[in-house]
């Protein structure tokens, strides 16, 4: 399977706790990829994704733009690059730290993937 981010269908992250963010799906078991989602999230200037926690933990690619990504507290400055891994039960959120587009990817076990 070979596709372009640019087809795929930006899904807005629906949530009060959310500002300017969305989410594409790039792989899942639809796609072949068993117990896995690989997602791309797009935050727009002074956006954000909802602060909360799950009992299951993610990983994270920095692709684009300035961003901060909070852990139970601690506000951790991100940029294209960067890495992150946040275990399961943690209160996490990313926000936009820039003026361009801050993207990421995010892959969560299929159970925690929702739109």
């Amino acid at each position: 399977m070979v596709g372009n981010i640019k087809d795929l269908f930006n899904h807005p992250i629906q949530s009060d706790l959310a500002k300017n963010a969305s989410m594409r799906v790039l792989v899942s078991p639809e796609e072949g990829w068993d117990g896995y989602v690989m997602r791309v999230v797009d935050v727009e200037k002074n956006g954000y994704t909802p602060k909360h926690s799950h009992p299951w933990p993610h990983i994270n690619y920095i692709l684009e733009g300035n961003g901060e990504l909070e852990i139970n507290g601690v506000v951790n400055a991100v940029q294209a690059g960067s890495y992150a891994f946040v275990p399961q039960d943690q209160l996490h959120q990313f926000r936009n730290a820039g003026d361009t587009l801050f993207r990421f990817i995010c892959i969560v076990p299929d159970y925690g993937h929702k739109l």
